[in-house]
């Protein structure tokens, strides 16, 4: 049950009997100067940990976050705050296959916010002096996004945000939009905490995929060497109103050694796909879920292996792609056909909805070029399957080695993406909707 405190409506900016103090730093930021003395909209989600990562059947009507998401949303276009209208970026189908999604966008490369730290390293300390989310203005937050009190969720139009309490963690638009909803979600933004995953970070992504219950909207993570850029932990999310190539792509099961604790997550492969890519499912909790695929991010991290995250069908499915695209480039092993084309390879690229930057590439996209593109982003076989024992390790996962005759007659899904009865690509700005 979704619970709306109301607060008395104030008509005047003289209602308030107390009058307006200046507080903070003056630029109303999300900084420890400003955030803990503001008041904002919270979405506060019920949290069960023995609830199971299914859940029950799907609403057909949209949901409340939903509903709050795409409303604050564009409410902040109405108000001028992105740097350009992604609505009216052309997008399409390229034929073929796969069905990669290409997008128009040339002024996204020049109006985004540049890259400000080494990309050889995964893991590197947070500098203040950098740019970060504390330096956000607040009129860019949507709403704060942290688990309830009860076992109930939540909507408070207006709260204080309370200096004793853990940082907030909050929702706030990407001023340099891929997509219609293209939002951050920044964990804990008061802690400054650096661009590497974490369990609780990562539980925290699985319930915002979980409460939109939307299968078009999609939660992404770069790491940094993976086209994160910024060191600052956070998420990104959109919606995209087709299914992502690579949520269609055949899937391997990969049978794992009896007698192991089952916490029932289910482990595959990518079949068929350029990027060489693991996907986690099920878990008899979300916790569960967010567990085994937190493991496998830190194993990366800590190994200092790029990777990207793509959580996918209201948090029920989360893709893992270990990459190299970075090195590869160091090392001027990427053609410069490709390099000309200025795309760089993160979590929605390899997910397979592409960001082209020039009208001309655009207008020649082809389903050769995005596999071309994407076969520089994958670790080869042998270093893929290296690296994935090591992640079942760390996951406390064990694999059997079988003929490989008799995986594909047993384990091979095709097809996993299911189009939804629910909700309808209908309230959706036509801008966002993709030509086919």
């Amino acid at each position: 049950m979704l619970t709306i405190k109301r607060v008395p409506t104030v008509v005047s900016n003289y209602q308030e009997d107390v009058a307006p103090e200046n507080v903070g730093c003056g630029r109303n930021c999300l900084g420890k100067c400003c955030l803990p003395v503001s008041k904002l909209p919270l979405y506060s989600f019920k949290r069960d940990e023995f609830d199971s990562v299914e859940g029950g059947e799907e609403d057909p009507q949209i949901s409340f976050f939903d509903t709050l998401v795409l409303g604050e949303w564009e409410d902040r276009m109405s108000r001028g705050l992105f740097r350009y209208d992604v609505t009216l970026c052309e997008t399409k189908v390229i034929p073929g296959e796969y069905g990669f999604v290409a997008q128009l966008n040339e002024g996204r490369h020049l109006k985004k916010r540049p890259t400000e730290f080494q990309v050889d390293r995964v893991l590197q300390p947070f500098d203040q002096n950098k740019f970060n989310f504390t330096k956000v203005g607040q009129e860019e937050v949507l709403f704060r996004f942290e688990q309830s009190a009860d076992e109930e969720t939540h909507f408070f139009a207006t709260s204080a945000v309370d200096s004793d309490t853990k940082s907030p963690s909050v929702v706030a638009i990407n001023v340099s939009p891929i997509e219609y909803g293209h939002v951050l979600l920044i964990p804990h933004v008061l802690e400054c905490l650096p661009q590497r995953i974490d369990h609780e970070s990562f539980l925290l992504a699985l319930h915002m995929a979980r409460e939109a219950a939307n299968p078009f909207f999609r939660l992404g993570y770069n790491s940094l060497g993976a086209f994160a850029t910024i060191n600052h932990l956070h998420f990104q999310a959109y919606y995209l109103s087709v299914p992502f190539p690579v949520e269609k792509a055949p899937t391997r099961k990969i049978t794992m050694v009896k007698g192991l604790p089952d916490n029932g997550v289910t482990v595959s492969q990518l079949l068929k796909y350029p990027v060489r890519g693991l996907v986690f499912e099920g878990g008899d909790t979300i916790q569960d879920l967010s567990d085994v695929v937190s493991n496998s991010c830190i194993f990366l991290q800590e190994n200092n292996i790029p990777y990207n995250v793509l959580i996918s069908d209201c948090g029920k499915r989360v893709f893992l792609f270990p990459q190299c695209y970075a090195e590869k480039q160091a090392l001027g092993e990427v053609s410069q056909e490709l390099l000309d084309t200025q795309v760089n390879p993160a979590v929605w690229e390899i997910s397979g909805h592409i960001v082209l930057k020039r009208k001309k590439d655009y207008d020649d996209a082809s389903e050769d070029y995005a596999c071309r593109l994407l076969a520089e982003v994958s670790l080869s076989e042998e270093r893929f399957h290296e690296v994935k024992s090591y992640i079942f390790e760390a996951a406390g996962f064990q694999e059997v080695c079988v003929a490989e005759e008799e995986e594909e007659d047993e384990n091979v899904k095709e097809d996993l993406f299911k189009p939804p009865s629910c909700p309808s690509a209908s309230h959706y700005a036509q801008g966002c909707l993709v030509l086919q």
